[in-house]
């Protein structure tokens, strides 16, 4: 396949603003990892019109995917961890084209997994964590048994992938298989929560209790980055929080972070009167030895 792509990639990669060309291709039978395509043809350039143009190919017996993709948007996949496979296949493709090694040094760079961007991660793993916990609690304490058991199972995987992260590498799509080695108690929790023979309230009502403790053992490590971003000023409004660049892509997810931390007296709230008697504008700090 990789000989029938040649032209395809050789004409991408005489352009100045490409980068990088990787060619993935697939490891087993049925390859979701590669979309279930033959070959993926992995196009980073400097600057395009779109962030990801995508387009299929087939020569008849095989089928092939080529993404272009700026380096821009590469960089906040990777940041924010909403692609997936995307580092899969910066770990296994083949670069078949390096402009000034950039590539090789970006896989180096996610190896090495530098610590400024791992914490951003686990403040976004947390804050997602803790919102899908509470929904399922909340669900649970309403007899919503099975949207309870969905938000936990999200929960759990947002747990997971926070539990990888603390050990320094980056969660891949297998991210149980990496758990199951790393952190074993979280996956025997949801190894029981999904393979039990316990009723699912029952089931439930056990994960509450075992997960409370894991979850607020990682409260300093979670909140570690919106702390030192909110240390950068004495007070905030939400608003100001909700618009400060690295703030915003905790999106929907913000505020209930926020309070939670409040709740645990990691964030505090100072009142400031407001033109109306008896209402307050709320504003948020941290201490200084947080």
């Amino acid at each position: 396949m990789e000989q029938k792509l040649r032209a395809i990639y050789q004409e991408r990669a005489s352009q100045e603003s490409t980068l990088g060309v990787m060619l993935i291709e697939k490891r087993e039978k049925v390859s979701p990892n590669t979309d279930t395509f033959d070959a993926i043809l992995l196009i980073i350039t400097k600057e395009n019109e779109t962030p990801v143009f995508s387009k299929h190919y087939t020569d008849g017996e095989k089928k092939a995917a080529m993404h272009i993709v700026t380096e821009k948007q590469l960089k906040k996949w990777l940041l924010l961890g909403t692609n997936r496979k995307i580092v899969d296949w910066l770990f296994n493709g083949r670069i078949i084209f390096d402009r000034n090694e950039f590539m090789e040094k970006l896989i180096i760079e996610l190896k090495e997994y530098p610590f400024a961007g791992r914490k951003i991660k686990m403040g976004l793993e947390y804050a997602k964590l803790i919102r899908r916990y509470l929904e399922g609690k909340m669900l649970f304490e309403e007899k919503n048994y099975l949207d309870a058991y969905r938000h936990v199972i999200e929960s759990l995987h947002h747990l997971a992938r926070l539990a990888v992260l603390e050990n320094g590498l980056p969660p891949e799509v297998t991210v149980w298989s990496q758990v199951k080695k790393m952190e074993p108690s979280i996956y025997k929790l949801y190894e029981e929560l999904v393979l039990s023979d316990e009723s699912i309230d029952k089931r439930l009502e056990l994960l509450f209790l075992a997960s409370e403790f894991l979850i607020h053992s990682r409260t300093a490590d979670g909140a570690q980055h919106i702390i030192e971003i909110m240390g950068q000023k004495k007070s905030w409004t939400i608003q100001e929080l909700h618009e400060q660049e690295e703030l915003k892509n905790y999106s929907s997810d913000l505020e209930v972070f926020i309070e939670y931390l409040v709740d645990k007296e990691i964030i505090f709230v100072e009142g400031v009167l407001t033109k109306s008697e008896g209402i307050f504008h709320r504003y948020y700090s941290v201490r200084s030895e947080n």
